[in-house]
């Protein structure tokens, strides 16, 4: 489909019944098709939203994607309602959401779900009206009766109204009982989530058009003293009779005067002043003085110039420089170019716990042209950014740089010149679930060659596929080795724990090495940052006398025990049970806790160091932006002398006086079953340990490991990426993994393990006729339950010289077969391209 070609109604043939292809939010392919009455056809355009029935009964906000006067050869409906004046979604997106469900096996409908934020898709809901017979019908219950009186009182009602009313959370056998009677009717309606927020303002009435006017009602006012007096602040606050001359928020005003309330209500009803209601920002504007852009170093000029130099010839450039080399200044002058040239940036970050730092950073130098978007903003501060972006009107969109995390590569930008990838070698660029299951960082290459924009990748660490893509010159490639003003990169220091352990000399899980260096550092007036990729108190329970386990009733893993809430919880589903004072299987009392968590890391430091002040930063502590917020300041300002953490702690955050950094079990990584291991050990270790010595001091890294030897180690303590890389390409190129293939994963999961089973083996042999010896399965996971349903999976290492199109099309084949066999029906097939 050409989406770049809008029609418009011009185009139409006269006298012709006027159709539009319509796409919904849900997981169907395609797209459905729409007749548009005569009154809405002058309003139709592509990229407009308008309402549909789709079923019986449900209405639901569908996107215009086409307007054309082909006949269907089906029974078809009209449109209900354009909702927009002007389009929500342009071409240049609905490229893009076609590409994504191309390339990603999903369908277009769920591209559309995740685009947009929640509240720009109107609801369908169920609104209970009277029925023919809600005035004859006696026989009825006690609830029934209740369900007849609100009608009464309201004239409609939803179906949480009677929840409320009658106390029951199960109401639809009551609801289906009185539609039976032809006592009510339930018809749906559509409940539009976002409202814009409004604040009363405050300004001089109209009919006051000169000073001498003005002067004389003042004078009037003698006998007021106190309406005199709010009247000439208000003059003053607003500039009266100046070029500058606005309103103010009622609020404001108020302050200024406490206490009169009411007599602003009197001088609003001489109508001398006049109080309206404005749209405002749900977002604060920055008002502290900006500052300039900082100068850069003479090494950080020549990387910002050959970068430069290097997008003249190049789509992409890859800035490969180490922890605290000053990456984010060299980011901050090529925002500034771009925005000069009038073009939009997309700042693109992994965690939601990096932007607070950065924006505060960034908002120095631009001020209010920054506008933030992640899942943590309420659907309304994102909605109000979506339609900021939207805006083509230059007061109304203030934004020119948007910094956020990988959802925000579904704004609708219009001019966009720049997107930067920091920190590229994340996971959390990917999105796990739901559909549409895409890398932000692999996406936005192709929303910048749409745009005819430019990337730049930035990160200490690599990751191998995009390293390669420099190595083979797709990617230009820059390099900075030095820290800012030559800061020495950390001192690395092993500790061997299985050599600890056998001597016991191990304090909890503490080496004595990491033990006094914690300490020395806090004497120091350093801080400290302990990482374990492990959240909980403690992995399991087992039983000493028998061995049992405790796990989850829902899924095939063990529970882990939280001492915050004395549960044991499963991490997968949230299942959680109290923990047992005796084993169940021998009843025996002796169960113990095996291996450790961050928050019983958390629990020993404050036993071992009461004296030191204690923070935490993980899934559990860390749920909320305000909580994000919380636990970084905390640290940055010095209330938190160590800091606890898993992975969160390793994605870019600046902390000035960091002394010391301990790895506390560096084999959790290690030993992991992943291709990607060994890459994700030496970024997590790496990326962690350039929290260590950012300003001032050189730092200290201390990594505790059985395994001293291992090669990732070393190449960790050497600081050697190159390395680590050489050994890495050689083994994706000798077993076929990635940059040399592309991954497509299959999850089939049922709730019946034999339907699974030969579910998995069917269509793994359907593909196989295709794909011959590049698919490898099925096998049952190491998790093979997952609340409830059983799994089994499916890999699929595809040539990159077969087109994805062509891929796909064979698996949508494969699919469509399997499924036309009943015995399938509730059977789910995820696939997962370039799963992480």
């Amino acid at each position: 489909m050409a989406w770049n070609i809008l029609i418009n109604k011009q185009y139409l043939m006269p006298n012709k019944i006027t159709f539009v292809d319509v796409l919904l939010p849900l997981a169907l392919p395609g797209y459905f098709t729409y007749s548009v009455s005569e009154n809405l056809i002058s309003n139709i355009k592509i990229g407009k939203r308008v309402v549909v029935q789709f079923g019986k009964k449900k209405l639901y906000t569908a996107i215009i994607c086409n307007i054309h006067n082909n006949v269907p050869q089906f029974e078809y409906k009209n449109i209900l309602q354009i909702i927009d004046n002007d389009p929500i979604v342009n071409h240049l997106q609905l490229s893009f959401w076609q590409w994504l469900c191309m390339y990603y096996i999903c369908t277009i409908g769920e591209v559309y779900k995740a685009a947009l934020p929640s509240g720009l898709k109107l609801e369908s809901e169920s609104v209970i009206l009277p029925g023919n017979n809600i005035l004859t019908e006696t026989d009825l219950s006690d609830d029934e009766i209740l369900i007849v009186e609100l009608l009464k009182q309201h004239g409609s009602i939803l179906i949480e109204d009677v929840v409320k009313a009658t106390g029951k959370q199960n109401v639809y056998s009551l609801i289906g009982s009185l539609v039976s009677k032809k006592i009510i009717i339930v018809e749906e309606s559509l409940t539009e989530r976002y409202i814009p927020k409004y604040e009363q303002y405050v300004t001089i009435s109209d009919e006051i058009e000169t000073e001498e006017h003005f002067n004389t009602i003042y004078n009037n006012l003698s006998k007021a003293p106190k309406q005199a007096d709010l009247l000439l602040k208000l003059a003053e606050l607003i500039k009266f009779f100046t070029p500058q001359q606005s309103s103010i928020k009622k609020s404001e005003l108020l302050k200024n005067l406490p206490n009169s309330a009411n007599i602003l209500r009197e001088l609003q009803k001489k109508k001398i002043v006049k109080v309206f209601e404005k749209e405002v920002s749900r977002f604060n504007n920055f008002s502290s003085e900006k500052i300039e852009i900082a100068v850069l170093s003479s090494l950080q000029k020549s990387v910002y110039s050959k970068i430069k130099e290097l997008l003249t010839e190049k789509d992409t450039v890859y800035l490969h420089g180490v922890t605290s080399s000053g990456k984010t200044e060299i980011y901050i002058h090529l925002i500034n170019d771009y925005i000069s040239k009038g073009k939009q940036v997309l700042y693109l970050l992994p965690e939601i716990a990096l932007t607070n730092q950065i924006i505060n950073r960034l908002r120095l130098v631009f001020g209010n042209l920054i506008g933030v978007y992640h899942s943590k903003f309420s659907d309304a501060e994102r909605v109000e950014t979506y339609l900021n972006v939207l805006q083509d009107d230059n007061a109304k969109n203030p934004f020119k740089i948007i910094l956020g995390v990988r959802s925000s590569i579904f704004l609708p930008f219009k001019n966009l010149g720049l997107i930067i990838i920091d920190e590229e070698h994340e996971n959390t660029y990917k999105q796990f679930d739901p559909a549409p299951r895409y890398n932000a960082r692999d996406s936005a290459l192709m929303l910048a060659k749409m745009h005819g924009a430019k990337v730049i990748l930035g990160s200490a660490t690599p990751s191998i596929e995009s390293y390669y893509n420099t190595s083979s010159n797709k990617f230009g490639k820059v390099e900075l080795f030095t820290r800012f003003q030559d800061i020495k990169m950390p001192v690395i220091e092993v500790v061997d724990t299985k050599e600890a352990y056998k001597r016991k000399q191990m304090k909890l899980h503490f080496s004595p090495v990491l033990f006094e260096n914690i300490k020395q550092t806090i004497e120091n007036g350093k801080q400290v940052i302990l990482f374990q990729n492990r959240r909980g108190f403690s992995p399991w329970l087992e039983c000493a006398d028998c061995s049992w386990i405790p796990g989850c009733r829902h899924c095939d893993v063990k529970l882990t025990y939280h001492k915050f809430e004395n549960r044991l919880i499963c991490h997968y589903c949230g299942f959680s049970i109290n923990v047992p004072s005796t084993c169940p299987a021998c009843s025996g009392k002796n169960v113990i806790m095996k291996g450790f968590g961050t928050e019983r890391v958390e629990d020993d430091l404050s036993i071992i160091f009461p004296d030191y002040k204690i923070g935490r930063m993980d899934l559990d502590s860390a749920r909320t932006r305000k909580k994000i917020d919380q636990i970084i300041e905390d640290f940055e300002i010095g209330k938190t002398q160590i800091l606890v953490g898993t992975q969160m702690l390793s994605k870019g955050l600046d902390f000035n006086n960091v002394g010391l950094v301990g790895v506390l079990n560096a084999d959790n990584m290690l030993n992991f079953p992943d291709f990607r291991a060994n890459e994700r050990s030496f970024q997590l270790m790496a990326q962690v340990s350039g929290r260590a010595g950012r300003k001032g001091e050189q730092g200290k890294v201390i990594i505790q490991t059985s395994q001293p030897q291992h090669p990732v180690i070393k190449f960790v303590i050497n600081n050697d990426y190159l390395s680590l890389y050489n050994w890495q390409i050689q083994e994706r190129a000798k077993y076929n993994y990635p940059p040399f293939s592309r991954l497509i994963e299959f999850v089939l999961k049922h709730k019946q393990e034999e339907i699974v089973q030969h579910a998995a083996v069917e269509f793994t042999t359907l593909l196989r006729k295709y794909f011959g010896s590049q698919l490898i399965g099925p096998d049952k996971p190491i998790i093979s339950k997952i609340q409830n349903y059983y799994l089994r999976h499916a890999l699929i290492k595809a040539s990159k010289s077969i087109t994805l199109q062509r891929v796909r099309e064979t698996i949508n084949i494969c699919i469509v077969q399997l499924k036309s066999n009943p015995s399938y029906k509730s059977l789910i097939i995820v696939s997962n391209v370039d799963p992480m």
